[in-house]
């Protein structure tokens, strides 16, 4: 493992740390309140906090778990690897997660699994440079976050036929990458909104979205292997609650927005630019999705971030809602 795969795995972990601990005493979940009562033990889901996960804030606001009977605590998190190591840890029963950025850590967790795509976008990550970049030959310093952040930069410099390593990558938290572009320390950066947005009020200029150079993202619902084979039938009641939710969004964007605000301090805007630039909808995992993650991992093993291409068809369980969650997707 290189130096630079150290950090990343030492920072993640702390990462980790600090925010269960800051979930302990500050909380940083919501809980539903409407319907009939709930059964069952707590089922703890983590999310990011961005607009993204809208649905689940849906499914608090509206009362969908308790709808389906479900016990559900949505669980915070400020990245997605943070999510996944929570299951692994055990803090967490499910979470949702990129596809690149679950890859990445199945080598370390092996018995994570994939149920399901909630959402997907080839608009939602965004290029952004600095004004003073007048082609993409002229980037010689970017901006990443490890995993889907990465990759992204990567495939859109490889479209430009620019020799990756020419290029030097700089790792930062989300936040603080749009300053960096505005300081002149990186001419470019690849994220996902409201960073993009953020960057050009700092004056920068969006380049391009992926989709555009041919890569989308798409979110999981993943849980680990020993917790999914005693609760298989919780699970199913999950994806349905999804499915209902991911319906919602996009019904009603100004309902998803204000449940956003409420539980992630996001601002309605940032929500409804979410909405019309992913494709909210459960579906099960198919044959051509298959190929995009075994592109990715490929991609991880390239880099030398793990030694060995995952076990996807073990953990990526194609057909698995249509078998499980009757009527939904």
């Amino acid at each position: 493992m290189d130096a630079r795969a150290t950090r990343w795995r030492l920072a993640g972990a702390l990462s980790l740390i600090v925010a269960l601990f800051t979930l302990s005493a500050c909380g940083g979940a919501t809980t539903d309140s409407g319907g009939p009562a709930a059964t069952g033990p707590r089922i703890r889901i983590a999310v990011g906090i961005d607009a993204a996960y809208a649905p689940f804030f849906v499914a608090d606001s509206k009362g969908l778990w308790r709808k389906h009977g479900l016990n559900v605590e949505v669980v915070q998190f400020g990245r997605g690897g943070e999510a996944v190591d929570a299951i692994a840890g055990g803090q967490v029963q499910m979470a949702g997660s990129s596809d690149t950025t679950t890859i990445a850590q199945l080598q370390q967790n092996p018995s994570l699994r994939a149920l399901l795509i909630y959402q997907e976008s080839g608009q939602y990550l965004k290029v952004v440079a600095s004004p003073k970049t007048g082609s993409p030959s002229e980037i010689k310093k970017v901006a990443i976050v490890p995993g889907l952040s990465e990759l992204a930069m990567t495939k859109y410099l490889e479209s430009k036929k620019i020799d990756v390593k020419s290029v030097t990558f700089v790792t930062a938290d989300p936040p603080e990458i749009p300053a960096l572009l505005q300081k002149g320390e990186v001419d470019a950066y690849t994220l996902w909104e409201p960073w993009p947005a953020n960057g050009v009020k700092l004056g920068g200029k969006v380049l391009e979205s992926t989709g555009a150079y041919g890569l989308k993202y798409q979110h999981w619902l993943i849980t680990g292997q020993k917790w999914l084979s005693a609760n298989e039938g919780t699970a199913a009641k999950v994806a349905q609650v999804l499915q209902e939710a991911t319906a919602l969004v996009e019904s009603d964007p100004d309902a998803a927005a204000e449940a956003t605000q409420k539980a992630a301090k996001v601002p309605p805007e940032q929500t409804m630019t979410a909405i019309r630039e992913i494709d909210f909808k459960v579906r099960d995992i198919t044959p051509a999705d298959m190929k995009g993650y075994e592109s990715t991992a490929a991609w991880y093993v390239s880099t030398g971030k793990v030694k060995a291409t995952p076990n996807l068809n073990a953990a990526v369980l194609q057909g698995w809602v249509a078998a499980n969650a009757k009527g939904t997707g």
